[in-house]
């Protein structure tokens, strides 16, 4: 039912069952990464999962699809524009009034950097998406969760955040921010439970990359198989798949004489 003024849209799937069910968010639920991160999750256990994205029809097929796999889940969609920064808090303060186990955030655009060059308009809202809304929404959730509570935020960015590229330098400098957000979240709650991971996949097979030319492109299911491993060992910084800490190692430490003639 839809609350006015809140920008929040609940469709319960199922009937909440009483127990230990752990208790999931995430934000950008249509991303075929979090939509296969969730299915890992639900297969070691029934949780009850919170669904937020744009798309109502989309974020339906999504539940439709976990009720499927796990019929003792629950599901409930929520259908909010993370640029409108009331919706997100309401949203946070809607969630957080049962504590959370898990909180993955995962939204995101990726369009090609010649357009933003010669798109202002586009560069202003790739900027947005990509960076400000998802800093905004894990500050709005971690801002309201028990520190004190053993729980996790999973911040996607990208390994396009650690060297700025010709090839993707504005979607690139927004994962920057978003990399140095976490960094300093994660020292703050230093020594608490309440933990802050952030993931940064390589290129991966997506609706998000089709057409984009990109080679080598990882298959989502590895990506969240190294995304959830990772979150089980307590990795702060997750690089999926794992090979790519190592490339983006190298990448780092070129000389700009040797950098400034690649066309990476």
């Amino acid at each position: 039912m839809a609350r006015p003024g809140n920008g929040i849209r609940h469709v319960p799937q199922a009937v909440r069952k009483v127990g230990a069910m752990r208790r999931i968010v995430v934000i950008g639920a249509t991303s075929l990464i979090a939509q296969h991160v969730l299915r890992q999750w639900i297969a070691t256990g029934p949780a009850d999962v919170h669904l937020v994205g744009r798309d109502a029809e989309r974020l339906d097929g999504v539940g439709r699809d976990l009720a499927v796999r796990s019929p003792e889940s629950t599901t409930t969609t929520h259908v909010v524009d993370v640029l409108d920064l009331a919706a997100v808090e309401a949203l946070a303060a809607d969630l957080t009034a049962q504590p959370l186990d898990l909180v993955l955030i995962a939204h995101g655009t990726l369009p090609e950097q010649a357009d933003c060059q010669g798109d202002r308009a586009l560069a202003a809202r790739t900027l947005l998406v990509n960076g400000n809304s998802v800093v905004l929404a894990a500050e709005a959730f971690v801002a309201r969760m028990d520190h004190a509570r053993a729980a996790t935020v999973v911040v996607i960015g990208s390994v396009a955040g650690d060297r700025g590229r010709r090839t993707n330098y504005v979607y690139g400098s927004a994962k920057a921010l978003v990399a140095t957000y976490v960094e300093g979240l994660q020292h703050r709650l230093a020594g608490r439970p309440l933990r802050v991971v952030l993931v940064k996949p390589g290129p991966t097979a997506t609706p998000m990359t089709a057409g984009l030319g990109m080679p080598r492109l990882a298959r989502p299911e590895e990506v969240a198989t190294a995304i959830v491993r990772g979150v089980e060992r307590g990795t702060p910084v997750i690089y999926a798949p794992p090979l790519w800490r190592v490339i983006m190692l190298v990448i780092r430490h070129l000389p700009r004489v040797v950098f400034n003639r690649l066309s990476i």
